[in-house]
């Protein structure tokens, strides 16, 4: 973990033993990897700096530096804050993490859209006095519920794409499905794509996107087996159709299974782990359900 602070509309890091002798050039394409774009900006608004002085991008760090850089300016929201009971279950200067209750969509899927988590999220920022866009790094189906990762400003936004992008961001759901799963793990490898005869439905098809999700079975009861799914890739609706293609929907599925009795979608997303990329801190939380 590195020492840091906020200072105003400035981030404040203590350069670690590590950055010794690395360039500020190098600490940005290559240890955080952030868009040139973004960089670029920095450069000519002169946002980046060491020890209190313009920064010279090909001058080497040396451990206990201060660099700074300007992260928390103002800006508009992008939607319009709205109250909503949220939990938050993380947060600190740079990103925050949330419970999705069921039935509520992640973000506006169009201009003026109210109801949804993040309309949530900005009326939460703006309580605080924290003018930010918001930004969800992922997202979950309006039925799913459980744990989303959102970022406060640009720079950090841009990071966990990239993270979420190489699969270093770790999400774990619980599921109860139709049916007993005899196998105690496995691992659907099954690409997929749009299904041609329904406007939001996908399915399972040799031309679509290669789509990967691992189980493992928890507890199997008399009718239903609950699971615990990780993803090696971001399909919309991944873990219901590729369950539902084994045999196994999920209870509560009217999409992909046959559960007209149940009242929600038995999905549910548990545990969210990553390193953070501004402070290397180990960031895990996790948000339990019982199905019973």
């Amino acid at each position: 973990m590195i020492a840091s602070s906020k200072k105003g509309q400035w981030f404040e890091l203590i350069a670690p033993m590590e950055w010794q002798g690395i360039t500020s050039e190098q600490l940005f394409s290559k240890v955080w990897q952030a868009p040139k774009k973004l960089t670029h900006l920095l450069k000519m608004n002169k946002e980046v700096m060491i020890n209190g002085k313009p920064v010279v991008w090909t001058n080497p760090l040396k451990m206990g530096d201060r660099l700074q850089i300007k992260l928390f300016s103002d800006v508009d929201f992008g939607l319009i804050p709205q109250y909503m009971n949220v939990n938050i279950v993380y947060e600190d200067e740079h990103l925050l993490i949330a419970e999705k209750p069921p039935g509520t969509n992640t973000h506006p899927n169009e201009p003026g859209q109210t109801n949804t988590l993040a309309n949530g999220i900005a009326y939460h920022l703006q309580a605080k006095g924290e003018f930010r866009q918001v930004k969800h790094i992922h997202r979950l189906d309006r039925d799913t519920s459980g744990v989303i990762l959102f970022a406060k400003h640009a720079f950090i936004g841009a990071l966990l794409d990239k993270m979420l992008e190489e699969r270093q961001i770790k999400r774990s759901y619980s599921a109860l499905v139709c049916g007993k799963i005899l196998n105690k793990k496995g691992t659907i490898d099954a690409p997929i794509g749009r299904d041609r005869h329904h406007p939001t439905k996908r399915r399972v098809s040799p031309k679509g996107q290669r789509a990967v999700t691992h189980y493992e079975v928890v507890n199997v009861k008399k009718n239903a087996t609950l699971i615990r799914c990780s993803l090696d890739t971001g399909r919309t609706h991944q873990i219901r159709v590729h369950l539902s293609h084994i045999g196994h929907p999920i209870v509560g599925d009217k999409l992909y299974g046959n559960s007209p009795k149940e009242t929600r979608l038995h999905l549910h997303a548990v545990e969210l782990k990553f390193v953070h990329p501004l402070t290397f801190e180990q960031i895990q939380v996790t948000s339990p359900i019982d199905w019973d």
